[in-house]
């Protein structure tokens, strides 16, 4: 693999070439050309062989890309078969959501443990995960080193818990706190999930197709 650094805009497609070729395969289809492949993602084919390019050979020239392989090497990349393993702090409607519907074990991650202060549902196991006392976080984090922590904590208490959870040796915070947690650790990676971005950006271009509608009257 190159080690020339890879822009954040490449990363960010790598899940969505993982998401184009999980479709190809589902609907059967065994190869693509990198011509294909673009017309169907909105990309040239030139943008997608350079993404390709920064982490190996993976097509040949006139033949196209064998789309299981590709598929297995965009999983790779993306740590699918690391087995990373997860733990949700905060059990409310979100977290307990994603307990129940985001397929942690299809992404290749393990959710092992989750974390609340309500006494209603500390000791309960939800699709097969207990949950502990929030109390408890910081001993069986350093009993059970764990990658990942998605946090959905209240807001007022994000940034604290996001430092405690960096402090126990975690690696990576999944945020969906809505606020930016402000961590002073360049070891720790954080990855913000703000919802309403999605929909104000829809709003956006609602609001533009009402102005331009507008404005041809």
């Amino acid at each position: 693999m190159k080690k020339e650094r890879i822009s954040n805009n490449v990363i960010r497609r790598l899940p969505m070439y993982l998401r184009k070729l999980d479709d190809l395969i589902y609907h059967g289809i065994d190869r693509i050309s990198s011509g294909e492949l673009g017309k169907q993602m909105g990309l040239t084919p030139s943008q997608i062989r350079q993404d390709f390019s920064y982490f190996g050979e993976f097509g040949q020239q006139g033949y196209g890309y064998r789309v299981a392989e590709l598929r297995e090497q965009m999983a790779r990349i993306l740590g699918m078969n690391k087995g990373y393993t997860v733990a949700i702090v905060g059990v409310g409607n979100l977290g307990h959501a994603l307990m129940q519907n985001f397929g942690f074990e299809e992404q290749g991650f393990r959710l092992v443990a989750a974390f609340d202060q309500s006494s209603e549902i500390i000791g309960k196991v939800i699709s097969g995960v207990p949950v502990y006392d929030s109390d408890e976080l910081v001993d069986w984090l350093k009993q059970h080193p764990t990658d990942i922590v998605v946090l959905t904590v209240p807001r007022s208490i994000a940034k604290s818990m996001a430092e405690t959870i960096a402090n126990c040796g975690v690696r990576g915070i999944w945020n969906f706190t809505n606020t930016e947690l402000g961590l002073d650790k360049s070891d720790v990676r954080v990855e913000n999930i703000h919802f309403s971005d999605s929909l104000l950006t829809l709003g956006y271009f609602l609001a533009e197709q009402d102005n331009s509608e507008t404005d041809k009257k």
